[in-house]
């Protein structure tokens, strides 16, 4: 079928998305990334600034000037990009730092860097499984494991959302050579966490490896901000970690898979993401070894992020909406109805409020919600600010009393 004669086809099907209410416009940002920003919806309209509650910029380091300072002073020493693949001619020395460096921090091994999560975990299950073995997957897994599944060769058992029974029950059952269990450490659209040191216990009583994609968790979950292994007490025991820096760790781009030597010597060999990929450029890796230092200095923005986000889930609930339970930065605000989230989500940028509306397919259909998404970059009075868009627009539907 030429494209003249299919583009009836994905004219009327985008017609339909827009018909259903399914349709995802963008906000056009004219600013850098902060708690306050400068936007422009729709993209023609004037430029209007408002409170930022949907960045997964939960450490405010987006904008961060030492993070900024950093990443100037790669590219002035490193140049702007490495032009090659890591295996041929684009590993700098910076690269094996930043690697060795993301290790020590999450407590692994050793580490590999990726362009992103997503390659990472498109990375992961088809470099290190094969069709005699077995991955279980929580159902509500990232977008980027469920596709990391696919390439792979392995059987597939996917377990109802922390059902730990429904777990059990399917490791029991199993006949594989090696299994892995993979979760996300906190679920990116609920806010919840997994249950990982239950997961650890079964892994260990049916002789299964630990992966856990914690990218909504790296810097920020933890006493010390290692993630959910770190909350849970069970760093020795998960042998796999997928995280990014696009979100707490600077908000860039880029990736990395840290865990047990021999599987990240094997991932540096056959990984076709990482072999076909370009390096990460120098500017990214400078400004992320400069975020980890950040860190490692001092808890304060992760301190200061826990509180704020305990305040704004406890007055929302006290104002009467419904959230999905959690105790993350991540605070989903329920409307179910994928028009009524567009409508919310509009009315709150009228109100000076920047929160998206998610429906499907991001979400299954009729848990259509606002995620609101806290930031140790937010103050209190940007957050009274928000309370009261969001009091004043749930009332005009509906959704509150």
């Amino acid at each position: 079928m030429s494209y003249k004669s299919a583009k009836a086809f994905y004219t009327q099907t985008i017609a339909t998305i827009k018909e259903e209410g399914l349709y995802k416009d963008e906000r056009i940002i004219c600013s850098p990334q902060s708690s306050k920003i400068r936007v422009k919806f729709p993209a023609n309209s004037p430029e209007k600034e408002i409170i930022n509650l949907c960045a997964n910029n939960y450490l405010g380091l987006s904008s961060h000037p030492d993070v900024m300072k950093a990443a100037h002073e790669g590219l002035d020493k490193r140049g702007f990009g490495m032009s090659s693949v890591r295996f041929i001619c684009g590993t700098q020395d910076i690269h094996r730092e930043l690697e060795n460096k993301m290790s020590t921090f999450l407590g692994m091994e050793d580490s590999i860097l990726f362009s992103s999560c997503f390659d990472a975990n498109g990375a992961l299950f088809e470099t290190l499984l094969g069709a005699e073995d077995g991955i279980f997957s929580d159902k509500l897994d990232h977008a980027s494991i469920i596709d990391g599944v696919r390439l792979c060769k392995a059987q597939r058992f996917v377990f109802e959302h922390s059902d730990m029974s429904d777990l059990e029950e399917k490791l029991k059952n199993s006949n594989c050579r090696n299994r892995l269990i993979i979760t996300d450490g906190v679920f990116s659209m609920d806010g919840d966490m997994a249950k990982l040191d239950e997961v650890c216990a079964l892994a260990e009583k049916y002789d299964a490896m630990v992966a856990v994609d914690d990218s909504h968790a790296t810097g920020f979950i933890g006493k010390t901000g290692r993630g959910v292994h770190e909350h849970f007490n069970v760093m020795s025991k998960v042998d796999i970690i997928t995280t990014t820096f696009g979100k707490a760790l600077g908000g860039a781009t880029g990736g990395c898979i840290s865990g047990r030597k021999e599987l990240i010597e094997l991932l540096k060999q056959r990984a076709r993401p990482y072999l076909f990929s370009n390096a990460l450029m120098p500017a990214v890796v400078y400004a992320s070894l400069r975020v980890l230092d950040i860190l490692t200095a001092s808890t304060e923005r992760r301190d200061r992020l826990e509180q704020l986000s305990k305040r704004w889930r406890a007055d929302l609930t006290a104002a009467g909406f419904d959230l999905k339970p959690g105790n993350t930065p991540i605070v989903p605000v329920m409307l179910y109805d994928a028009k009524v989230a567009q409508a919310f989500s509009r009315d709150l940028y009228e109100e000076g409020v920047l929160a998206v509306g998610f429906f499907y397919p991001v979400v299954p259909k009729g848990q259509a919600r606002i995620r609101t998404q806290i930031s140790a970059g937010l103050n209190q009075e940007q957050l009274d600010q928000a309370l009261a868009a969001f009091i004043k627009v749930g009332r005009k539907h509906g959704v509150i009393k």
